[in-house]
């Protein structure tokens, strides 16, 4: 019984852990795409909550850790985000070169940190960050972004899978299935690279997929018959 009632209050905690997250901050995405036509990009940052927040952002090149890298810079990079109120994060090009001919992925982080009551002890402050992909797409760059995705060529090299995307832009998969099984953790793309996909396949297996649009949402699942062996 004491087991019983220790899990449910774990259970009580890490729900409202998790409904004060979804009530606090809301961003207004899960990308964003940098059109190298304009001179920013920008996303909005909305505060749900009866308390204010500090927003903390800025970018990466590398996804798993801070590097520092300052081809992009995020304005206001810090700020204080009233009960209720909303602004917008605006990320802005220093000009460093970029490839002009393919995107280039960076990765955008919005970290959200809550206020505490003057003479409160013993308060637990969650700080919440979110990561997301930030695509820069230079100006006159060619091709269709929306039918990036239903040109991936599938590979058959040592028994093993390979996706390789001929196009400039980035593809996100959303899922891969190669006849019965479903790959983990679908990878991204990146433009004229080949991404080993770990899974064992005889040519001609039968592979579907979906990929994530600009806006978050799913394109329509393709199909393709995986190309014969190439190489060794």
């Amino acid at each position: 019984m004491y087991c019983k009632i220790i899990f449910s209050l774990i259970v009580s905690i890490l729900l409202s852990i998790s409904q004060s997250v979804v009530a606090g901050v809301q961003i207004g995405g899960s990308r964003v795409v940098y059109d190298g036509n304009n001179q920013q990009a920008s996303i909005s940052v909305n505060n749900m909550d009866d308390k204010p927040y500090l927003i903390q952002s800025w970018v990466n090149k590398q996804m798993d850790f801070d590097d520092n890298d300052e081809t992009f810079i995020t304005t206001p990079p810090l700020f204080r985000l009233d009960p209720h109120a909303q602004n917008s994060v605006r990320i802005i090009y220093t000009g460093k070169p970029l490839p002009q001919d393919v995107e280039s992925v960076y990765w955008l982080n919005i970290k959200t940190v809550p206020s505490t009551n003057h003479g409160t002890t013993n308060a637990l402050l969650l700080s919440v960050k979110s990561r997301m992909k930030l695509f820069y797409r230079p100006a006159g760059i060619e091709g269709d972004v929306t039918t990036a995705y239903q040109k991936l060529q599938f590979r058959q090299r040592n028994n093993l899978l390979y996706a390789y995307n001929p196009t400039p832009f980035s593809v996100s998969l959303y899922d891969i299935k190669v006849d019965q099984r479903v790959l983990d953790k679908p990878p991204m793309v990146l433009p004229k690279h080949e991404v080993a996909l770990h899974l064992a396949v005889l040519p001609g297996a039968n592979i579907r997929w979906r990929a994530i649009n600009d806006f978050g949402g799913i394109y329509p699942e393709q199909k393709k018959a995986c190309d014969s062996t190439v190489g060794n």
